[in-house]
């Protein structure tokens, strides 16, 4: 799961997404700026708790944990209807 981070990095100059922070959530948006793209909390710059990541028609579409801006936990991959595809353990943050 390598750079899977979906939208925290953006490389190649991609452009922002547009974001809110609604109730300590900061939420980003796909490029057409109405339907959620991921929702989770930021500490410090850095995202941190549970995370999502939605699918341009409203699916969920992956699901994690970060601690300090480390992926942790297990971490879970949607298939198109929304339904648990696959589990990938990414230990601890006490383990990398």
């Amino acid at each position: 799961m390598d750079n899977e981070n979906c939208d925290l990095n953006q490389p190649n100059g991609v452009k922002d997404k547009k974001s809110e922070v609604v109730d300590g959530f900061t939420i980003k948006y796909h490029a057409n700026g109405r339907t959620m793209w991921s929702k989770g909390k930021m500490i410090e710059d850095k995202p941190d708790g549970y995370w999502e990541w939605y699918r341009i028609d409203g699916t969920l579409k992956r699901s994690g944990h970060f601690d300090k801006g480390e992926p942790v936990g297990e971490w879970i991959t949607y298939d198109s209807k929304g339904n648990k595809h696959k589990a990938t353990d990414r230990g601890s943050a006490a383990g990398k």
